[in-house]
């Protein structure tokens, strides 16, 4: 079973963007015909890539859903659009970038600064020349990865594990995807702000944006949550509980993992960090930044700083908590070189293209009922593509 649901108007589409992007967006097509989007994904599905999925797409604030499948493997429910995913590590970009980003815009950060200055057990060999900007681009030295669930027991002990674990390269010489290293960064944030990072994100940006579903720790929520793994360590299916294994050990709230949302929560977030990259929020510009009194507030020039490719490592494409696009990857082939965006293991991910002022969330469980399923990969670069020679005349 599949749905497709354009919210707004057809006519809205082929409206100019809200904000101005630098350089000329391509032409938008007036009526898209989004089947070549939805026969795809619909086969995806169908040939086991994941139980179900959830695709939305923002474009100049004119939104579309499309919908396919089923909640799980053991579970015949059909997905909504409002239906509830672990996002994993998109939790690295919506929920600690963002609270990094405050921090930034607040003056209670600096990038270059040495995280010892924020996290002084961060300590010993070369960890006095790791920054805050190393971590955030995984430039760290930090290994990719420790068994931190099995090593410790609660989440106190987890994080200092983490923060004591050895550097295994010397800062800013090789790039290395670390989980410990974001864990090292969500001790600052709750060093900084005196809060844990769930509550903050909760008081700061989720409820002041009107996200309902975005958040850690849903179990209340279980009938529109998805299920994941049939999880070995835990015994049992698991739903409404953090797939990551050390963000369980950490209670469930951690920078690296654990926040759950559904495809319009994250377009919400997508439309506000647009707002914020071009300095033009439409009817709620406050001296160049992006927000208002009830609103989270982050200046064009930290958002695009946050946003652009660092090259600490050279060839990486990585941001600050962000990706960039890489041929072949999970971006497709048709974004602009501006775009940024991540990926979660479970099957989630967000591409961000500020010059189109275009959102694509796509969202599924394809570790239902276990991980071993590599089909989903090539799906989410295809479907960007799609989504782009579906939407703009000069992409086909």
């Amino acid at each position: 079973m599949s749905r497709g649901v354009l919210l707004l108007t057809t006519a809205a589409l082929a409206c100019a963007p809200r904000g101005t992007a630098p350089g000329p967006a391509q032409k938008l097509v007036v009526k898209p015909d989004w089947r070549a989007v939805t026969t795809f994904l619909d086969s995806a599905v169908a040939g086991g890539a994941a139980p179900g999925a959830v695709l939305g797409v923002s474009i100049g604030g004119a939104r579309f859903f499309h919908t396919t499948g089923q909640l799980g493997a053991d579970d015949g429910s059909p997905v909504e659009a409002s239906s509830v995913y672990d996002l994993a590590s998109l939790t690295k970009v919506i929920g600690l970038t963002t609270a990094l980003m405050l921090a930034v815009e607040e003056r209670k950060l600096d990038l270059d600064a040495a995280i010892q200055r924020y996290v002084p057990a961060f300590s010993g060999d070369s960890k006095k020349a790791v920054t805050v900007r190393m971590l955030l681009a995984h430039a760290s030295g930090l290994p990719a990865w420790r068994p931190l669930f099995r090593e410790t027991q609660g989440r106190a002990e987890a994080i200092d594990l983490a923060v004591t674990t050895p550097l295994e390269a010397e800062p800013g010489a090789r790039e290395t995807y670390s989980d410990l290293g974001l864990i090292v960064l969500t001790q600052a944030v709750e060093t900084i702000y005196h809060e844990r990072l769930d509550s903050l994100l909760e008081r700061r940006v989720f409820r002041s944006l009107g996200m309902h579903s975005l958040g850690y720790l849903p179990a209340e929520d279980l009938p529109r949550i998805a299920p994941t793994e049939l999880d070995r360590w835990r015994g049992r299916v698991l739903r409404g509980e953090v797939h990551d294994e050390n963000a369980a050990r950490m209670d469930g709230v951690s920078g690296h993992a654990g926040l759950f949302g559904s495809a319009p929560d994250l377009l919400t977030f997508a439309e506000w960090v647009l707002d914020g990259w071009t300095g033009e929020p439409e009817g709620r510009r406050t001296g160049g930044s992006i927000g208002s009194s009830d609103r989270p507030s982050v200046s064009p020039s930290v958002l695009r700083e946050f946003t652009r490719r660092q090259e600490l490592v050279p060839g990486s494409s990585r941001a600050l908590g962000w990706d960039t696009p890489t041929p072949g990857g999970s971006a497709g082939d048709l974004l602009s070189p501006d775009s940024f965006g991540h990926t979660g293991f479970t099957g989630t991910s967000l591409w961000i293209d500020p010059k189109q002022q275009l959102a694509i969330v796509l969202l599924s469980n394809r570790v239902n009922p276990t991980r071993d399923n590599p089909r989903w990969n090539p799906v989410r670069g295809r479907i960007a593509d799609l989504v782009m020679t579906t939407l703009f005349e000069d992409a086909r």
